[in-house]
């Protein structure tokens, strides 16, 4: 079966509409209005070999942080929506990814039980028409969404932009390695047999 789904969002300060394709090729097609956001998911779908496409519209005359929110909402519902009941899946691991000066590492556990760590210090309050203070925020609604345990840390580094770039990349590398199906195992990925 195809792991796939689409989600909508309709809010008084947002209308976004999610597809995601866990097993695909890395295509994306990402219109939220905020250049440098559309860039992250970009090169996550692309790291992940996701098939990603987001619409979102959001106030952006207010600021940012509707759209960013409500995207990272609907990202995580639909990972966790493709995944199904996680039968089969490796559950766990974890990316190294370096950018330039910078390196991140991402571990995640599709545990079914939502919880985010997440440790970056910025130099800028913005890189493009993102606020830096929104990375961890976005990280959060993501790891809430999908039920996974997410730990997100940028080891080192001096760019924003690299630091978040790295983040989205072994966010990507992360998940990638975690929604794969294991042929040796055919059953959820638990010694309790279910994952809550």
């Amino acid at each position: 079966m195809k792991r796939e789904a689409t989600i909508e969002r309709t809010t008084r300060e947002t209308s976004v509409t999610v597809h995601l394709v866990l097993d695909g090729t890395g295509k994306a097609d990402v219109r939220t209005g905020i250049g440098f956001y559309d860039h992250m998911w970009t090169l996550f779908a692309s790291h992940g070999l996701f098939d990603l496409s987001i619409r979102a519209e959001g106030d952006l005359h207010v600021d940012e942080h509707h759209t960013v929110e409500d995207v990272a909402i609907c990202v995580g519902q639909a990972i966790h929506e493709a995944l199904g009941d996680r039968r089969g899946i490796v559950r766990t691991a974890h990316a190294y990814v370096p950018m330039d000066e910078a390196l991140a590492r991402v571990v995640v556990d599709l545990s079914g039980r939502p919880y985010a760590v997440f440790r970056a210090q910025w130099h800028t309050p913005r890189v493009g028409g993102l606020g830096t203070d929104l990375v961890f925020h976005i990280f959060q609604t993501l790891a809430v969404h999908a039920r996974m345990n997410l730990h997100a840390h940028v080891l080192y580094g001096e760019n924003d932009h690299h630091q978040i770039e790295a983040l989205f990349k072994a966010l990507a590398r992360a998940l990638d390695a975690a929604t794969r199906l294991d042929p040796r195992r055919g059953d959820i990925p638990s010694t309790k047999g279910v994952l809550t």
